[in-house]
């Protein structure tokens, strides 16, 4: 995909949704990193069913510490991987209680350094928390830059990279939501909804646009 068609391609993504942001539920940075990290092989909506009776009762690194991980993992327990999140939660809340004043930090090397926040937590962190031009690439957005021909890449870093490199500078903030939620409704992994995609004539699958057209 040429830089005229990239161009193109985001114009219309901020068109059809000119104010994208997270399907997370959360109403703090400390939440938002809790509910991200939980988000991992998981569903949205599940993580929001889990944060919505946790955060009811523990809400702050030391409401959840004091929550302890046996009673935290029965608030996290249907969702994938849930031992292992509940025990790096708690680990992050007495860092962020020991370390940071219970406050969320806004650099990238703090974020990574917490357990249970890697590169694509802290980039979701970064963008969404404190505005910076972070592209988090998760499944749905590697899918959707190789399939499309956006920024072609073999593992999520070099997606990331190359999403940072060929992606307009005006559309940098809202690049990560913006792929992500395309990815989630329309550039579906098994069914992508290609003959009705606003975005088919810039899209370069064009094997996938075929199948699917009415």
């Amino acid at each position: 995909m040429n830089a005229i068609k990239r161009g193109a391609f985001y114009k219309r993504l901020s068109q059809e949704n000119p104010n994208p942001t997270t399907e997370l539920n959360y109403n703090s940075h400390f939440q938002l990193m809790v509910a991200v990290i939980l988000s991992a092989q998981a569903t949205d909506i599940s993580v929001n069913k889990a944060t919505k009776e946790l955060f009811r009762v523990a809400g702050t690194p030391r409401t959840i510490l004091d929550l302890g991980e046996t009673r935290l993992k029965k608030y996290i327990k249907n969702i994938g991987l849930f031992n292992n999140k509940a025990k790096n939660i708690i680990k992050a809340c007495r860092c962020l209680i020991e370390q940071h004043n219970e406050v969320v930090p806004e650099s990238r090397s703090s974020l990574e350094a917490l357990p249970g926040v890697g590169r694509k937590t802290a980039n979701v962190i970064l963008n969404t928390a404190f505005g910076q031009p972070t592209i988090a690439v998760d499944t749905h957005i590697f899918r959707v830059s190789n399939r499309t021909g956006l920024a072609p890449g073999k593992n999520v870093i070099d997606v990331e990279k190359k999403l940072k490199k060929v992606t307009p500078k005006e559309f940098q903030m809202n690049a990560h939501h913006w792929l992500i939620l395309h990815g989630r409704y329309v550039c579906k992994a098994r069914n992508p909804s290609c003959g009705k995609c606003f975005l088919e004539d810039l899209c370069e699958y064009k094997s996938k646009t075929i199948q699917n057209k009415p």
